[in-house]
């Protein structure tokens, strides 16, 4: 018999052969694509309805992205009322129907992924504790790493070396030594404002993309030192990334879309190519300066330069490759960028809004400072300042929820979640639930922080702007310095108030935006 098969195969033509490989080809993959978007789905969906869940009804493939869509066009097609700050509906439509309908542990589905909400802080504490590995983060799309893939990405071991090399370059001391920077980012952009204004002191400013342009310049001159001005370049073409990864998010699900050539599949390789470009070159010129004497490592890039030569010890394996450290310096831009720009923004607004407390802020601003440029020790003493921006991150955190995933059968809060499911962290609900910070949890109330954060609700854990354990941000403490240094600069030379063209209608583009701008009206002090 098996004589006999051998004496067909060579008898067999190369184009049979070809055919019959084609075939097993396509077997495979319909096969593969049958457990993917079906079996599996379907699996893990009655898995948790055993116990006890409920959810949306799964769609082959898309899941929930088609309602999402729409009910995310439906709500920004309207504004909020002026001085709301009930901002689910709007910001989360999606997860707002489903809890209203299911429950607030309930389910949807991303694409062919359940994804389960966990409102409960101390559940989400356990989540992001991770101690035993349990939890981790949901897989990056190929799409989704073109905008960052460092530190935040990654697991395991890979993970814990990255976090160490970076920790170096966000150390405390290193951050304040940075305040000058920040000082002299801030001090050009209120000359600038100073300069646009009427022979009365008035001026309309958009602020959103003045802290766009502000936090930027921040980010590449303390990452990049003299080569700042390439930085620039980089900070526009991931605001453009982000926009067409929004766009690319409705058609994750259709395998293998992202090699069509479509428009805006090409036009994010030519960003990411573009990118990558200048930042090999920054990478390579300050490589060669540090080994040569030339240039101090006080900024984020020579210090992580410095940081990895040390951990590597002149063992590459050890240490960072040039492309690991080009998708950290990707990450610092687009974090550090977008973080500050946009607590600033929605501060100015909410300040706008609550003139009382930005009267409060401006007096102990000038009491610690007068207008000289404010220092390091006190901008650590302003306490009603420090309350007002916990108090704005947690009514508009940046990001509006985090996911982790299950590898594993775990056990969460007396259900048990099998292999493959998407736990969101949902901040912004957390962030607003009465039953956690009161009846006036939509409510601009930053006394609520006065005896810091872990007394400002009835769960010490329930206020996550930053994340939460082993994971939590690394440059929280650089964010809030920055975002410090400029309210303080913008407070000693101005008092500001919404401008009648401003519109109250934020909305997600990865993070937190204003849908149509931050419209203010300032005038000098």
């Amino acid at each position: 018999m098996a004589t006999r098969v051998l004496q067909m195969l060579r008898e067999a033509s190369p184009w049979s052969l070809a055919g019959a490989a084609a075939a097993m080809a396509l077997l495979w993959l319909a096969a593969w694509i049958l457990e993917w978007a079906w079996w599996t789905p379907r699996r893990l969906g009655r898995a948790l309805q055993a116990q006890g869940l409920t959810g949306t009804r799964y769609r082959l493939f898309t899941g929930d992205v088609p309602e999402n869509a729409r009910l995310n066009r439906e709500a920004r097609s309207k504004p909020l009322p002026l001085g709301s700050h009930d901002i689910i509906p709007r910001v989360q439509p999606m997860f707002h129907e489903a809890s209203k309908k299911n429950g607030k542990t309930s389910f949807t589905w991303f694409g062919p992924t359940p994804r389960v909400m966990i409102p409960d802080p101390e559940l989400v504490r356990e989540v992001l504790s991770n101690k035993f590995g349990h939890y981790g983060k949901q897989k990056s799309t190929r799409i989704g790493k073109l905008l960052a893939n460092g530190v935040v990405n990654h697991e395991g071991e890979k993970w814990a070396k990255h976090r160490r090399i970076l920790n170096p370059a966000f150390h405390h001391e290193k951050i304040k030594r940075m305040l000058p920077v920040f000082s002299t980012c801030c001090e050009e952009m209120i000359t600038r404002w100073e300069n646009s204004m009427s022979a009365e002191g008035l001026s309309e400013i958009d602020i959103w993309p003045e802290f766009q342009n502000l936090t930027g310049d921040v980010i590449s001159r303390t990452a990049f030192g003299s080569n700042y001005q390439e930085g620039i370049k980089i900070f526009q073409l991931q605001g453009e990334l982000a926009e067409r990864l929004i766009q690319a998010f409705q058609t994750l699900f259709i395998p293998g879309y992202w090699f069509l050539p479509t428009k805006n599949n090409r036009r994010m390789r030519a960003i990411d190519r573009e990118i990558r470009t200048i930042l090999r070159g920054i990478i390579g010129k300050k490589d060669r300066a540090i080994k040569n004497g030339e240039a101090s490592s006080d900024d984020l890039l020579g210090l992580l330069l410095e940081s990895n030569t040390r951990e590597s010890n002149g063992k590459a394996d050890l240490g960072m490759s040039t492309e690991d450290i080009i998708e950290e310096c990707k990450l610092f831009y687009f974090a550090g960028m977008e973080t500050t720009s946009v607590l600033l923004t929605w501060t100015l607004i909410l300040l706008s809004m609550h003139p009382e407390w930005q009267e409060q802020a401006r007096e102990e601003v000038l009491h610690h400072f007068g207008r000289t440029t404010p220092d390091f020790e006190n901008l650590s003493r302003l306490k009603i300042v420090t309350m007002i921006l916990y108090e704005v991150l947690r009514l508009y955190p940046p990001v509006v929820f985090l996911t982790r995933r299950t590898y594993k059968a775990m056990e969460l809060g007396g259900i048990k979640y099998p292999a493959g499911v998407n736990l969101t962290l949902p901040i912004l609900f957390i962030h607003h639930d009465p039953n956690i910070w009161g009846k006036d949890a939509s409510e601009f109330n930053p006394q609520r922080f006065a005896d810091g954060i872990s007394n400002a609700a009835k769960h010490p854990a329930a206020f996550f702007p930053f994340g939460g354990g082993p994971r939590i941000c690394i440059g929280q403490n650089f964010a809030l310095l920055e975002a410090k240094m400029a309210l303080s600069t913008i407070l000693q030379r101005f008092s500001f108030e919404l401008s009648p063209s401003y519109t109250h209608a934020p909305y997600t583009v990865i993070t937190l935006h204003p849908q149509h701008g931050a419209q203010i009206r300032l005038k000098k002090i």
